[in-house]
């Protein structure tokens, strides 16, 4: 059975008229007689009764009418949503992200994405850097905001903002409550560091802020998990370290006690947040939607001293 079949059926159907049928398809009336033919043939069924005075449908041609409007409906609009994901206007974008990504990049994209691309979705996912460049590289993510960016021509990137790191301590630590520390004081203290795997830029951030600070850290302990960096500060005289976005509005709480913390500078370390997606993946309508609106809704500022405070 084929489409053309059924369009000419269906056209036969509403004209019961073979000549207005043929010329509303611009197709001959014999190869449109052929057609109907071949298709009862294909059901083994009379769909019309042609007579010399009239064309009518036969009681099998009425309830085959009905499917058939149904398949070309259907197929219609499978068309249709070919071209509109085609064209980027619709499908899903899968995205990956971080703190900082959450609470300063994604406010405002995902706003202009509803915006003007209301019939796209984006499914969110918060994971660490590490874990987002590997979903990114098996194509579980189609865009991924991070620290850092990989240095491969696997993949295409764009700096969003800069952020400063800063240090985590408990609220008993002798740091709680000054307003800055000097890297060089770090010398003097234990630290809860983590893998470089789980974020490279981060941890090669602290390192170089090291090295140019001339200290070489003494790592009590590594941890992976923010939260639980949180929990260990806060009951021991550790010193942590976050970007300043984690340290203002997401450090976390060890019975109740927040962590504060302190601003390093001399140096002050810096991290960069990307977004990336992989080179050579082709036309992606979602995607590059999304990274659209990303570039419309910057640029992107780090939260001031001030704002920090208050919150």
């Amino acid at each position: 059975m084929e489409f053309r079949h059924l369009e000419g059926f269906l056209a036969v159907a509403e004209e019961l008229h073979f000549g207005r049928a043929a010329a509303r398809l611009h197709r001959t009336q014999p190869s449109l007689s052929q057609q109907l033919q071949r298709l009862e043939r294909t059901l083994e069924v009379q769909l019309v009764d042609r007579t010399s005075h009239e064309v009518r449908l036969t009681s099998a041609g009425r309830a085959f009418e009905v499917d058939a409007r149904a398949i070309m409906a259907q197929a219609q609009k499978a068309a249709d949503s070919a071209r509109e994901a085609a064209a980027g206007r619709t499908g899903t974008v899968r995205v990956g992200y971080n703190f900082p990504a959450g609470r300063h990049i994604l406010p405002a994209t995902m706003a202009m994405m509803h915006t003007q691309h209301p019939q796209l979705s984006v499914k969110l996912e918060e994971k660490r850097t590490g874990a987002q460049l590997t979903a990114l590289a098996e194509g579980e993510l189609d865009v991924a905001l991070v620290y850092g960016h990989p240095v491969t021509s696997d993949f295409r990137h764009r700096r969003l903002m800069s952020l400063p790191m800063i240090a985590i301590v408990g609220q008993g630590h002798r740091w709680a409550g000054r307003p800055g520390v000097p890297f060089a004081e770090l010398a003097r203290q234990a630290c809860i560091l983590f893998s470089r795997d789980k974020c490279p830029a981060m941890y090669d951030a602290i390192m170089t802020a090291a090295e140019r600070a001339s200290v070489r850290l003494s790592v009590a302990h590594v941890v992976d998990d923010p939260v639980a960096t949180g929990i260990l500060v806060s009951v021991k005289p550790l010193v942590g370290f976050a970007s300043v976005s984690r340290g203002i509005f997401g450090i976390g709480t060890a019975g109740g006690v927040r962590p504060t913390w302190v601003q390093l500078y001399d140096p002050v370390p810096m991290i960069d947040l990307y977004a990336v997606w992989r080179e050579g993946d082709g036309p992606h309508g979602p995607r590059t939607a999304f990274l659209d609106c990303l570039e419309a809704a910057g640029p992107f500022e780090a939260p001031a001293r001030e704002e920090a405070r208050i919150a």
